[in-house]
């Protein structure tokens, strides 16, 4: 939700701050807030800081995943084997490869699948199966004579196949790789990948996106643990398959690429031990700068084991030959996509990668070190001479390169590689969205493990599932929490309640902050309730404590402040637009989130509020509303000190919300490119969120006219809650959801009555 600034300023100035600073205006045992500015500015900024040193430390801290044994071969290919499997997850290889026995070959009665002829090989038009529905198609280049050796060839994204085989102009005759291996005997498989050209296509309901191709399918598969990568990398390891049981166990099988397509050949070369050799051009280099390249390379957890250093090393002992060249160049901007910029990668950052996979791979007795050839300074072209001759070698004992032969004849009539683009990008996208609609059965069974015969029994299940939420969904960091050092001013004054910023520690650079609404009427000793009210998308803290007509939040935390009820109105860290949205990304290659920084800062703030004398630490409840909704479905699973959650504007059938392509309403379409979350499909949707919540009371706000959803989706995903609470758990009155009539926006009536009944407070 976004809040007209007009609003933000007015919530601002609803109440007049105190601008002196004594003693008498902090709270007991606290030091005085002397920070000025913007501190939500502040907060974010310290977040940002953090993240970069944490994927800075990330490339140390990858060594303890790693148990590697050199005493042999296969030794060392069965020690790696858990980070084959941990790699294959997070690149979302989850669908079984489709047995077939070869390529078929793609003709129509006006054109022959025969589209190409050079001196000494042929070019068809081929498809392959890859997974259920989705094919790998391109071009199959076959000797007229001898086959010396198989390869798999993959240009760059921004590339045709028909480009690196010289069949259209694009490429210059001497980077043409694919055709120069053809030329001196190698069969030459050449997939085509997913183009990163912006709003080509129409998709479902006649929208059309602006974003690129590639993060359009990125988008859908990253919500249900599938990814655009691993959906390439299986159309080349399904080659691979093909060519190894063609040929048997004497087949000697390469794959080279360039920019995306290197990067695709370095994951296949890591995870496929069949691949003989591995050829990468203008990619290899460290990755901690991966949240700046385009959004569509963002892995969840790459960075906690995998470098490009290390999936060298899962190359090793077989060769691996880097040619530091000039890789592709591309500033992605607007078209609500994720802003991007792919550089060509430094020929010092290229050495200083591959000097560590060198050392990753020392204990060998006779260490295969990476083969590095760079074109001109760095920065020339891609598949040289010296390249391609290194590795033709290294899949054909005693080969040598030819020189280049003329290109060969293009003998299709016509030819658009857009119709066969749009045709790949389609499959993929009915298979996600197929593995969108089994999603809740993959999930049901997921949860099965959880105990309904009592609220206790049910508590201690629920336990292994609240772990895999934080460790898997959400990311927890290992850092410990740091003393609060609270420093508070009073700021405001409410009439009935004063209020109070507050500053936390949290880690450091980190910190929490928020606004503490204390009635006028506490007593000594006396103890009461809390209500954390936490703000949406582009809010603050003193959005919450506005004026009574405010549109969206209607001051609810002053409110119920003014009820008796002690508020607390965090900051949280949404808010900057891409200066939050950043922060995202940066954390995903750590296997973190946003909420990674946000559960903490809860905790933290939850344990400083049960040391307020006037707070009774059972009685802390939470409130969230739109993006603060979002908060409520993902912190109180894991701040298990907030007594009860209630979700405003926000609670949805959360899955669909986010990965599907029919949806009108789907974030499929929107600019918010950080809200994506990995794997949901296969874990917790709001219903199995919600069941981490339990047996806690748990409620939903919903207007009929609120555009985050519809009513049919809300009810659908919330019958499931109920379905906890009142038929397995015997908690009905745990439970509970208000539909009223009206928009986005606090509704003020069901909610209230609910914290009074809950939190044993009497109305006002």
């Amino acid at each position: 939700m976004r809040l007209p600034i007009t609003l933000c300023i007015y919530a601002l100035i609803s109440f007049a701050p105190l601008t002196s600073v004594s003693a008498a205006d902090t709270l007991p045992g606290t030091k005085p807030l002397t920070m000025q500015g913007d501190i939500a500015a502040q907060l974010v900024a310290g977040v940002d800081k953090f993240l970069l040193q944490e994927l800075d430390k990330s490339v140390d801290r990858r060594a303890k995943h790693w148990k590697r044994d050199f005493s042999s071969t296969e030794a060392y290919s069965k020690s790696i084997e858990p980070n084959r499997k941990r790699l294959a997850h997070i690149l979302g290889l989850r669908d079984p490869r489709v047995p077939f026995d070869a390529p078929e070959l793609i003709a129509t009665t006006t054109q022959s699948a025969l589209v190409g002829k050079g001196k000494g090989y042929n070019i068809f038009a081929v498809r392959w199966p890859a997974f259920r529905n989705v094919y790998g198609e391109g071009l199959l280049l076959v000797p007229t004579g001898k086959t010396v050796a198989n390869v798999i060839a993959v240009a760059d994204a921004d590339q045709t196949p028909e480009q690196i085989v010289g069949l259209v102009e694009g490429i210059a005759p001497e980077s043409q790789f694919a055709r120069r291996l053809a030329e001196n005997g190698c069969r030459v498989l050449v997939p085509m990948l997913v183009s990163r050209t912006q709003g080509q296509f129409t998709w479902g309901g006649g929208r059309r996106h602006g974003m690129t191709n590639r993060e359009f399918l990125y988008r859908t598969a990253f919500e249900l643990g599938r990814h655009l990568v691993g959906y390439e990398v299986q159309k080349i390891l399904a080659g691979v398959d093909w060519m190894a049981k063609e040929n048997g166990a004497n087949a000697k099988i390469g794959v080279i690429g360039y920019g995306e397509g290197g990067m695709l050949a370095l994951y296949a070369g890591a995870l496929d031990t069949r691949i003989d050799a591995v050829c990468v051009s203008g990619h290899f280099e460290a990755r901690r700068s991966i949240w700046q390249q385009p959004l569509d390379r963002n892995v969840f957890g790459l960075l906690s084991q995998f470098g490009d250093a290390e999936l060298a090393a899962m190359v090793a002992p077989r060769k691996l030959i880097v040619e530091a060249a000039r890789g592709p160049e591309k500033t992605i901007r607007g078209g609500g996509g994720g802003p991007a910029v792919l550089a060509s990668p430094k020929l010092d950052a290229v050495k200083a990668e591959i000097t560590r996979a060198d050392k990753l791979t020392g204990g060998f007795a006779k260490p295969t070190k990476v083969s590095l050839h760079v074109s001109g300074d760095g920065n020339g072209p891609f598949g040289a001479d010296p390249t391609l001759r290194s590795f033709l070698s290294a899949i054909s004992s005693g080969a040598k390169l030819a020189d280049a032969g003329k290109p060969p004849t293009h003998l299709r009539k016509t030819f658009d590689p857009n119709v066969r683009l749009e045709r790949q990008m389609r499959q993929i996208d009915r298979h996600t969205q197929w593995v969108l609609r089994e999603s809740p059965w993959v999930r049901k069974q997921f949860m099965s493990k959880l105990d309904h015969s009592s609220p206790a029994a049910y508590e201690k299940s629920a336990e292994q599932y609240r772990d895999i939420f934080y460790d898997e969904v959400i990311g927890r960091f290992d850092n410990k929490i740091l003393p609060p050092d609270a420093r508070t001013r009073k700021s405001y004054d409410g009439g009935t309640w004063v209020g109070y910023e507050v500053v936390l520690d949290v880690y450091p650079g980190v910190i929490a902050y928020g606004i503490l609404c204390l009635p006028k009427d506490l007593k000594k000793g006396e103890k009461r309730p809390v209500v954390v009210c936490q703000h949406g998308l582009e809010g603050r803290p003193q959005s919450v404590i506005g004026k009574k007509d405010y549109h969206y939040y209607k001051a609810f935390a002053a409110k119920l402040a003014s009820r008796g009820f002690i508020t607390f109105a965090p900051q949280n860290l949404y808010i900057g637009q891409d200066k939050f949205r950043t922060l995202q990304r940066k954390a995903n290659p750590l296997g973190k989130t946003l909420f990674s920084i946000i559960v903490p800062q809860h905790q933290q703030i939850v344990d400083w509020l049960k040391t307020q004398p006037n707070v009774d630490p059972k009685r802390i409840a939470f409130y969230g509303l739109s993006y603060g909704g979002k908060t409520a479905m993902r912190v109180p699973p894991l701040v298990t000190d907030y007594c009860l959650s209630i979700c405003s504007a926000d609670f949805n059938e959360w899955v669909d919300k986010n990965a599907s392509t029919r949806n009108p309403r789907s974030y499929v379409w929107s600019g918010e490119y950080e809200i994506f979350e990995w794997d949901l499909g296969s874990t917790f949707n709001y219903a199995e969120m919600a069941a981490l919540i339990a047996p806690r009371p748990f409620m939903v706000e919903r207007g009929h006219f609120d555009g985050v959803g519809d009513d049919w989706t809300v009810g659908w995903e919330f019958a499931k809650v109920r379905n906890l609470y009142a038929a397995k758990l015997k908690l009905p009155e745990r439970c509970e959801i208000e539909w009223f009539y009206g928009p986005h926006t606090i509704n003020e009536k069901g909610t209230y009555d609910f914290l009074h009944k809950h939190l044993n407070w009497p109305k006002r």
